[in-house]
């Protein structure tokens, strides 16, 4: 049998290897020898390993999306701390995950000078962001880590998933900020930003936000 390094592996920008049949020590084993500083996402649920390696669309619409959560925060004066695309992982429900951005919200305090992430005795992200460009968001995935909201793009389109009652469904408000229309303004000023440019989208956004506060 012919064994190559992971390192070997060169996966072209917005393509994709699935690894069947792989036990929770050789996941554990991939991301070390993989390292943290990579420019490709792992996903790991009941035995099958996902590496992607993302198209610039993707990293893009992660970045905007982000950076306008972020000036929502703020104009609502909200503390926050993003943990962008920490790895998530709990052995005993055979699930580890890589979101491309999350952020602590509620429990943001908790998350203040974290070096580390035990999700037994840690709360998952309050929000997670997937863009679902190469690959979709298995959702599966995140019940097990039992995350409240996530923000899913795709084709162009953003949607909320909230967690009820142990799975995920669409929802037109987000529970994290119930009194704005989110969706609408999110995506508007996304789509906004692929012809104006992010910083004007942005700016817009913030007098968007105090509009709606009005």
């Amino acid at each position: 049998m012919v064994t190559l390094q992971l390192r070997q592996l060169d996966i072209p920008p917005g393509q994709r290897v699935l690894f069947r049949n792989v036990e929770w020590a050789e996941y554990e084993a991939i991301l070390a020898e993989l390292g943290e500083h990579r420019s490709t996402r792992l996903a790991y649920s009941e035995g099958t390993l996902e590496i992607v390696a993302p198209l610039p669309e993707h990293e893009k619409a992660k970045v905007v999306i982000g950076d306008l959560l972020k000036a929502l925060l703020d104009e609502l004066d909200m503390n926050w701390e993003s943990l962008g695309s920490t790895t998530f992982r709990r052995e005993e429900m055979s699930v580890g995950i890589e979101p491309d951005d999350c952020f602590y919200i509620q429990n943001h305090a908790l998350m203040i000078g974290r070096d580390r992430i035990d999700l037994t005795i840690d709360p998952p992200p309050d929000l997670a962001i997937e863009i679902d460009v190469t690959s979709k968001t298995r959702l599966s995935a995140y019940e097990a880590l039992q995350g409240p909201e996530i923000w899913r793009y795709q084709n162009r389109k953003l949607q909320i998933n909230v967690l009820q009652a142990g799975k995920y469904v669409e929802s037109q408000t987000s529970p994290m900020f119930p009194n704005l229309p989110v969706l609408t303004g999110i995506s508007q000023y996304l789509e906004m930003s692929r012809t104006a440019g992010t910083a004007p989208a942005i700016r817009a956004f913030r007098r968007w936000v105090r509009k709606q506060l009005q």
